[in-house]
């Protein structure tokens, strides 16, 4: 055989080992695209803070965090096709990314918060959450509390106010409800600052009013008196309240949540939202130390001729 002849073969052997060679180490990389996560759509792509969005997608089963812009969020995966977020807290407009160990997806579209408008802009949680961390195991009381405002872009939200003729804290034990507080036409709290929303823990007494409605309750049951918050007259203040009664402990078993209920009358001009903590012990002072342990917060509540029940409650968790 000449040797041109072999020269041409053996050319042809060390491209064809070459190209097997590339091919063996490009194919990790082939690989690892394979299992890059994209997201192709959310749904919806607007709404509130806590909204409750669908991000489908591919290779989203390992995912480690979603994020709305910079902003961690609270999810759920169902699939590798799909996942559940919940958009969090002060967040604006901004591009979703989905985090795993493979890479990152971002969103083909910005979700774009759309609060409330009735809710005015100062406000801290224009919306109902449900915290994800669970109180500390060292935790043995519960205090439900609320927050009324005054909405001056109201036209005559000067004669605002909140009616409240009763409050209870329930929590579920060993999957049984037990009552903790049920009070009757009574509350206590403070006037807080507004702007910044609780910016200092400094406060000053909160004025109360009374009064028995007539239609509370049944025409054959003996109607509850009602606490009256005026919130119109101080509209430069958060008016913070919490049970009359005092904190209660956490009977002993296994917690799976509480649950506040108040019956109140919410009249024009004004807002209430419940919520609850909570607390290392029903003495402990609140302080910088951690002494107690926010559960989450209702959505807003609004104006209405009748009388209605406000819920807050974290039973189950946040809500996917």
């Amino acid at each position: 055989m000449q040797s041109g002849c072999i020269v041409g073969i053996l050319n042809r052997v060390a491209i064809a080992a070459v190209g097997y060679v590339l091919l063996i180490s490009a194919l990790p990389i082939l690989a690892a695209q394979s299992d890059s996560p994209k997201i192709i759509r959310i749904s919806p792509t607007s709404g509130p803070e806590g909204s409750r969005i669908e991000i489908t997608g591919r290779n989203l089963q390992n995912a480690s965090a979603v994020l709305f812009g910079s902003t961690i969020s609270v999810f759920k995966v169902q699939s590798a096709d799909d996942l559940i977020v919940l958009v969090p807290h002060k967040v604006s407009t901004a591009t979703i990314t989905v985090v795993t160990p493979q890479g990152r997806a971002a969103s083909p579209v910005a979700f774009v918060v759309a609060n409330d408008p009735r809710i005015p802009d100062e406000v801290s949680y224009k919306a109902g959450y449900v915290s994800p961390t669970p109180p500390p195991t060292d935790f043995h009381s519960a205090l439900l509390w609320g927050i009324a405002i005054a909405d001056p872009r109201v036209p005559g939200y000067e004669f605002a106010q909140v009616e409240i003729t009763w409050t209870q804290l329930s929590c579920r034990i060993d999957g049984k409800d037990v009552i903790l507080n049920d009070d009757s036409g009574n509350v206590r709290g403070g006037l807080y600052r507004r702007e910044p929303w609780f910016g200092t823990d400094q406060h000053e007494p909160m004025p109360l009013a009374y009064y028995r409605p007539k239609y509370d309750r049944p025409k054959n049951d003996q109607p509850n008196p009602a606490v009256v918050l005026r919130v119109g007259q101080r509209p430069d203040r958060v008016w913070h309240f919490w049970s009359a009664s005092p904190r209660a402990a956490l009977p002993p078993g296994q917690l799976e949540g509480c649950t506040v209920r108040a019956r109140v009358r919410i009249l024009p001009g004004a807002l209430l939202q419940m919520g609850m903590d909570y607390w290392r012990s029903p003495t402990v002072l609140y302080g910088p130390g951690g002494n107690n342990h926010e559960a989450g917060a209702s959505n807003w509540y609004f104006p209405s001729g009748e009388w209605q029940e406000a819920i807050f409650t974290d039973v189950g968790g946040p809500q996917f």
